[in-house]
């Protein structure tokens, strides 16, 4: 099994890379975003190594990161998601913004990858919820507060304040982190007004 591959780059395919490691040339298929990030042709390169064996055919997945690649793994295991999704995923958002998007529910974020709809976004943010914190550098408070308030289950007041400041044009993520870092400050009694006027100074920083 090969986990991966240190050489130097010898051309690129519509979604992949051929990289020649000692006069071996390797066809390892890559995201968007991979792609964009690796050198120009002649030059060197490392890849961490995803290896898809079927009876038919090998196919290598590369990454710039070992991280990159465990995130690869992950989204195969949501109902749906195959390894040309998963790649999707990854060349539209990064480690971090998909770590992010998922602990708090952003399914739009997730759906704005080619190939990806509504009911896919949806598995991937429910499916992957509870594994998300972990990859992120998110406050867990917050992956809990926008699990509640996805859930209907957020006390009214912080409900209501995130409600205003998504009517004011801010996303449902932005909302909920601006609504939870309030809350922290303000005390579970805070009414609805008051983590309004706290949100808006955290969106304003």
């Amino acid at each position: 099994m090969i986990g991966k591959l240190k050489g130097l780059i010898d051309s690129y395919g519509e979604d992949y890379v051929i990289l020649d490691v000692q006069g071996v040339g390797y066809q390892v298929h890559c995201s968007a975003r991979t792609l964009a990030a690796l050198p120009a042709p002649g030059e060197a390169a490392v890849l961490s190594i995803e290896t898809h064996v079927r009876e038919d055919q090998i196919r290598l997945f590369g990454f710039r990161t070992d991280a990159e690649r465990e995130w690869f793994r992950l989204l195969q295991t949501v109902q749906g998601v195959g390894a040309k999704v998963a790649l999707a995923v990854l060349g539209t958002l990064g480690v971090a913004d998909l770590a992010n998007a998922i602990a708090l529910r952003d399914k739009a974020a997730v759906a704005r990858s080619p190939g990806v709809g509504p009911k896919v976004a949806e598995r991937i943010v429910t499916e992957l919820k509870d594994r998300a914190p972990a990859f992120a550098g998110i406050d867990p408070t917050l992956a809990h507060l926008a699990a509640a308030v996805e859930e209907k289950r957020a006390p009214r007041p912080v409900a209501d304040a995130i409600s205003a400041l998504v009517n004011l044009g801010y996303g449902q993520p932005q909302a909920a982190a601006a609504i939870a870092a309030a809350s922290r400050g303000a005390g579970e009694d805070a009414e609805t007004a008051q983590l309004i006027r706290l949100g808006l100074k955290e969106l304003a920083k």
